[in-house]
């Protein structure tokens, strides 16, 4: 069997469902075949541009019987870039694709109960293009102009992007203009072949509330030629940039941002309104990406946990504080930790401005600082985590199961890892619901949020 295929061959195929990446499943001969670009109902001809033991890799030549849920893509450079990887598919049948990537993950899993799991309908954006407040464009010399955007997928090839259907204008706004002033100063950009010159990344984010924005310049090295002219255009031309901050990467690496930042100009942080309370960002702090859907899923939260005002919360993977920040006025105190300091300092400031007397943060993993706060006998009466993409750390969840707060929810942004954690988190809490919520439009990423009843 393996033989017989070659790449680059093609053959009709029908699709059957969407992977949970996006990508359209078939079966050539028997063979998982996962068909980038192709819907599920659609007969497409699909071209092998991968071979593997158990599943083969294509892409669609064309499509033969289009899907009724197929729309004309949302940006010119759809299947160039990644980032808009559903921006075929109609918004409503987006919607009910991450319902489904909740149920695959599940099903995968099979954590106790999870046929009986209420997975309530998707809740959409209102807008479901040009929601994300942040941009992180790699920045290359091409033909001799300087042109910021994303790598074509699998690839360090730069598709340049002076527009993007999931980019908030002011941040398109920010990078083209940055990418003009760059060029006539003459400033050196990183070449990744021959590992020299200086600029490598510009990241942007913007405020939803104050239309402030901060920039960072990620270089190669410390030194920044004509950087005192470049400061002065960007005060004169950009003056919604508050912030200008450099940070260092020195050399071949897949990680964009270094150890070390420094402030060249502004200030060091911008501010954000999420309900009512005001947030101050720091550039690598985290912030959810759609300012819109960001206050949906709190408010999906919060309905989730009723939080009553005698009872104590743990705000776990707290980041800037966003979330245990905005219970604190109906909970007795709060309580977060967060492994980065910086975002930590922006919490304890976050409570400060917004007059928040009863949250405390510390700098530490959940997985070390909530068994040292029961050591002491901190009982918690409410549990809410937000962690990355990597899901609850073991210890952590064990120490979870010890500590048995009456009330829990559980923020997800990774369906896989949740149904992973959930396994272990349903011998001590039965799933009431879990809510998909579609942060990120037109891609295939899935936020989740678990309500939990104590067995």
């Amino acid at each position: 069997m393996e033989n017989t295929v070659k790449i680059g061959q093609r053959f009709p195929l029908t699709i059957k469902r969407l992977d949970i990446n996006g990508a359209g499943i078939g079966y050539y001969k028997r063979k998982i075949t996962f068909v980038t670009g192709a819907l599920p109902e659609e007969v497409v001809v699909a071209e092998v541009t991968g071979i593997h033991e158990r599943y083969l890799e294509a892409k669609v030549h064309r499509v033969k019987v289009p899907s009724k849920h197929r729309v004309t893509p949302v940006d010119p450079k759809y299947g160039q870039v990644g980032g808009i990887e559903l921006g075929h598919l109609d918004y409503q049948a987006q919607l009910a694709f991450k319902r489904d990537v909740v149920a695959q993950a599940l099903a995968k899993f099979k954590p106790t109960g999870w046929q009986h799991y209420d997975l309530r309908p998707t809740i959409g954006a209102a807008d479901p293009l040009h929601y994300r407040n942040k941009a992180q464009f790699q920045v290359r010399s091409i033909d001799g102009h300087v042109r910021a955007g994303l790598y074509a997928p699998n690839s360090h090839d730069l598709v340049p992007l002076e527009t993007f259907a999931t980019q908030r204008p002011l941040t398109m706004q920010v990078i083209n203009h940055l990418c003009g002033l760059l060029e006539q100063l003459d400033i050196p950009i990183y070449s990744e072949r021959t590992n020299s010159g200086i600029v490598k990344t510009l990241v942007v984010r913007e405020s939803a509330a104050t239309s402030e924005a901060q920039l960072t310049l990620i270089t190669n090295s410390e030194k920044l030629p004509h950087q005192a002219r470049l400061l002065d255009a960007i005060a004169r031309e950009l003056p919604m940039v508050v912030t200008v901050m450099q940070n260092v990467n020195p050399g071949k690496t897949s990680l964009i941002w270094g150890a070390e930042s420094h402030l060249l100009a502004g200030q060091p942080y911008i501010t954000e309104r999420i309900g009512d309370l005001d947030f101050q960002l720091s550039p690598q702090a985290f912030l959810q990406l759609n300012p819109a859907q960001t206050e949906v899923l709190y408010a999906t939260a919060r309905t989730a946990l009723a939080l009553a005002p005698h009872e104590t919360l743990v705000d776990a993977y707290a980041g800037i504080g966003t979330i245990g920040l905005s219970l604190a006025h109906t909970a007795q105190a709060v309580r977060g930790m967060e492994v980065i300091p910086e975002a930590v300092a922006d919490a304890q400031a976050n409570a400060l401005r917004n007059g928040i007397t009863n949250a405390h943060y510390e700098v530490g993993t959940a997985e070390t600082v909530l068994p040292k706060w029961l050591a002491e006998g901190f009982r918690p009466d409410a549990v809410i985590v937000d962690p990355p993409r990597a899901g609850l750390d073991g210890p952590f969840i064990q120490a979870l199961l010890r500590a048995r707060p009456k009330k829990f929810v559980y923020i997800s942004c990774n369906p896989s890892t949740l149904a992973r954690d959930l396994v272990a988190l349903t011998r001590a809490y039965t799933v009431d619901y879990i809510q998909s919520i579609d942060m990120f439009p037109q891609t295939a990423r899935c936020e989740a949020v678990v309500k939990f009843t104590r067995r």
